[in-house]
């Protein structure tokens, strides 16, 4: 068994698609722009087999691969954004359950501190 097979069987497969995805698109950016492999594997910093497991979504490619063809074709500004706090819905949603289940005293009406009051000459 190669040594990456254990780690690809725990990926969730949906991640495994994505990465599939991201790899076919930066292959298609790639023809676009009517670039041999030889040249942007060598722009990127890669040989040409890691380039073409790249394009195919391989998840044990370093991230800083997939990171340098995206800036190659523009798109590095999208690195950041991935984990971008604003876009966290998991966290969004701790933080709302937390926020529902918090007490808020309201500091007592008059007329409360009224009847307290009056409770108190009665007896």
């Amino acid at each position: 068994m190669p040594k990456n097979s254990a780690s690809l069987a725990m990926m969730p497969p949906v991640v495994l698609a994505q990465l599939k995805q991201l790899g076919e698109h930066l292959s298609i950016a790639r023809k676009r722009r009517k670039e041999p492999r030889r040249a942007w594997a060598e722009r990127i910093g890669v040989s040409e087999p890691t380039l073409m497991r790249m394009e195919r979504g391989d998840p044990s490619v370093a991230f800083g691969t997939y990171a340098t063809a995206l800036w190659l074709i523009g798109r590095a500004q999208a690195i950041a954004e991935l984990a971008a706090p604003a876009m966290d819905q998991g966290a969004l949603e701790t933080e709302v359950r937390a926020a529902l289940t918090r007490s808020v005293r309201k500091p007592p009406s008059i007329e409360q501190k009224l009847r307290g009051k009056r409770a108190g000459q009665a007896s």
